[in-house]
């Protein structure tokens, strides 16, 4: 039998993505318009209509300021994880910066939810060769699986010869389960990524349905993954280069269908319901934190 397939949400507002880091400040968060709630239940709407449970990667801020919010999302089934407290890019973080935001998110996602987590997903997947001492990190603070590698090359994230599908590393802190981001192959070429994200709305919907029949062919789940103010197209327009307006904008009136039309083309769950987290074989990413390769964990 085929394994689930993932599908997960990183719950986000619209004005902390990384696209605009440049141009809004963290402190003045508080001062934009909160959209989050009304999108997010759009999402779990949506998925109750085509009755999905999926997995919600919160970000420890917007737990702090909806926390009715977070214990709706328990509430109708879904799986909670965190997406860190501020939004960083880890490579960007000291070990000790990104244990102390980790730590701060984990709490204050499980206060509003009442229950423990174990997932994380790096914000803009930024566990990359620059911030593997990370998935120490996340062992040590008690996740037990991480959604962060992705295994392209891009100009922001990515580690482009690590496994493609799901991993157990060996910190350490003890194991971690890796459950990288979907891609597919075309002959002997890279990867390209397929299965959420701007790649669900920027790319013609025939490109997804090619990438997800790859993945599928290989007997390996399609792990994707959405945000909120993807499905919110009245979003308010914020300042940015013409490539951070391109990447967030395209496409957000045709997303939603498009999610929808992907729901409805397989089994999807969450990462606590797939089964997956008690099946997870061993694997090695080239300079990683597994066996002889260790040091790359210890603290800089």
């Amino acid at each position: 039998m085929a394994p689930a397939n993932i599908i997960s949400v990183d719950v986000e507002d619209y004005f902390q993505v990384e696209a605009f880091a440049g141009s809004i400040e963290r402190s003045s968060w508080p001062g934009y318009p909160g959209r989050v709630e009304a999108s997010t239940r759009r999402l779990l709407d949506l998925f109750d209509e085509v009755d999905v449970k999926g997995t919600f990667f919160v970000l420890g801020w917007v737990a702090d300021r909806y926390p009715g919010l977070v214990r709706e999302i328990a509430g109708r089934g879904h799986e909670l994880a965190c997406h860190s407290y501020w939004h960083r890019l880890i490579y960007k973080l000291t070990p000790k910066e990104f244990r102390a935001d980790t730590r701060e998110a984990k709490d204050r996602i499980e206060q509003a939810g009442g229950m423990p987590i174990f997932g994380y997903r790096a914000p803009s997947y930024s566990i990359t060769r620059a911030s593997l001492w990370a998935l120490d990190v996340l062992s040590e603070t008690g996740f037990t699986y991480d959604s962060s590698i992705f295994p392209i090359r891009h100009d922001t994230y990515g580690i482009p010869d690590a496994p493609r599908h799901p991993f157990r590393v060996e910190t350490r802190s003890g194991g971690i389960d890796e459950f990288p981001i979907s891609t597919f192959h075309l002959g002997a070429g890279p990867n390209f990524p397929v299965g959420g994200g701007g790649y669900l709305r920027i790319f013609p919907f025939f490109y997804t349905r090619f990438g997800f029949s790859g993945v599928r062919k290989e007997n390996a789940p399609l792990i994707s993954y959405i945000h909120p103010w993807e499905v919110d197209p009245e979003q308010p327009h914020l300042p940015g280069s013409a490539l951070s307006k391109w990447r967030h904008y395209t496409n957000l009136a045709k997303t939603y269908s498009r999610l929808q039309t992907l729901l409805r083309m397989g089994r999807f769950t969450s990462f606590r319901d797939s089964g997956l987290l008690a099946n997870v074989p061993p694997g090695h990413l080239r300079n990683s934190p597994c066996g002889a390769c260790a040091r790359a964990l210890q603290p800089r």
